[in-house]
């Protein structure tokens, strides 16, 4: 993607954020957007997150030997139906055309990290759709080793999911002319 537009924050540093809440009437009812008159725009979103496990877990993932079956390839599948069906599950999203999801997944010691990239065009965003695919992705590998990470009394001591973000967000506008 070229000629980047950043995704600049409508307030300013005197102006509180709240201000900016698009999905309230003053009334404070809730209500859906009105994307209908924006221009359509490449957007693109990466979000990441990771799942602390135990080493011993995350060696029986890189050897294939957890008993569910494959950990990774069952995770990126997760996280890209999550992104297809974000807009089922968080109120206020639209239906979006998605043109593109990436997933990547690094093992460390003892945790497995996980990045989503979603692409689309049209006249608004997605990294809900990123973030849905990330917490997707990674409690589908929570499910598939929770045998493994189990204590005696049945408690995920060292299994944690963290740091779920969106690290970029891009748009270019789209000249339909």
């Amino acid at each position: 993607m070229t000629d980047e537009e950043p995704d600049q924050a409508r307030h300013t540093a005197d102006e509180p954020a709240s201000t900016d809440l698009t999905h309230t009437t003053e009334g404070g009812d809730v209500q859906m957007v009105d994307v209908g008159e924006k221009p359509e725009s490449k957007r693109r979103a990466v979000a990441t997150g990771k799942i602390r496990i135990q080493p011993s877990t995350v060696e029986a993932i890189r050897a294939d030997e957890v008993g569910k079956g494959d950990v990774l390839s069952t995770a990126r599948v997760g996280a890209i139906q999550a992104v297809k069906h974000t807009w089922e599950t968080v109120p206020m999203c639209h239906q979006i055309p998605i043109t593109n999801v990436e997933t990547d997944v690094d093992l460390d010691d003892d945790a497995v990290t996980l990045t989503v990239t979603v692409e689309t065009t049209g006249t608004t965003g997605c990294e809900m759709e990123a973030l849905q695919g990330v917490t997707t992705g990674l409690t589908v590998v929570w499910d598939m080793v929770k045998a493994a990470e189990k204590d005696e009394d049945g408690q995920y001591p060292e299994a944690r999911i963290e740091d779920v973000r969106v690290v970029e967000k891009r748009k270019v506008r789209v000249d339909r002319d």
